[in-house]
């Protein structure tokens, strides 16, 4: 949590408080927010607030999430194996990809396909997966940064973020010349 609050990925949503009101014919360039002592926590179960402030950052995610994927986490390679499909293999995108020879998987004992083995992000990312949908989709795109072709990268580039930040600011396309 510290690093990621040190990155920008999170805010810690309890250590922000509004700038200070400026004195009458003075201008403040722009609002700056100062950080606070850290709040006292309430009692062992008298509140119903979460045991760690910290918010993500979704615009800072988002871009991090497109632009540093295939650095920081690079893929590991597994040799051939059963499991759930990801990248461009995963359900979410039976409509956009073909079904190919080049499916990509999270080896898992209740698998259904057999392709190229991806190293999770984290173990558990398989049975995560399994129960969110949401988070499948979002897992599948962040591998088909990882490991995509330029084909499968450009369609995660477009829904990653929208996926990540649906309220944020998405780049106008426009149209291709020539």
């Amino acid at each position: 949590v510290k690093r990621g609050m040190h990155a920008g990925l999170l805010l810690d949503t309890a250590l922000l408080a509004p700038p200070p009101a400026a004195a009458p014919g003075v201008q403040e360039a722009a609002p700056v927010y100062r950080v606070r002592a850290r709040p006292r926590r309430a009692a062992a179960g008298a509140g119903s607030e979460a045991d760690n402030p910290a918010r993500v950052n979704n615009r800072n995610l988002a871009e991090f999430a497109v632009h540093g994927a295939r650095y920081a986490f690079a893929p590991d390679r597994l040799p051939a194996a059963v499991g759930l499909p990801t990248s461009h293999s995963a359900p979410a995108f039976a409509g956009v990809f073909a079904p190919g020879s080049d499916d990509w998987v999270w080896p898992h004992p209740n698998g259904t396909v057999r392709g190229q083995g991806l190293e999770p992000l984290h173990p558990s990312v398989p049975f995560a997966a399994t129960q969110d949908a949401a988070l499948y989709e979002m897992l599948a795109l962040f591998d088909a940064l990882r490991v995509g072709r330029a084909r499968e990268r450009g369609m995660a580039l477009k829904r990653l973020p929208r996926l990540i930040d649906p309220d944020g600011l998405l780049p106008k396309e426009s149209p291709m010349h020539g």
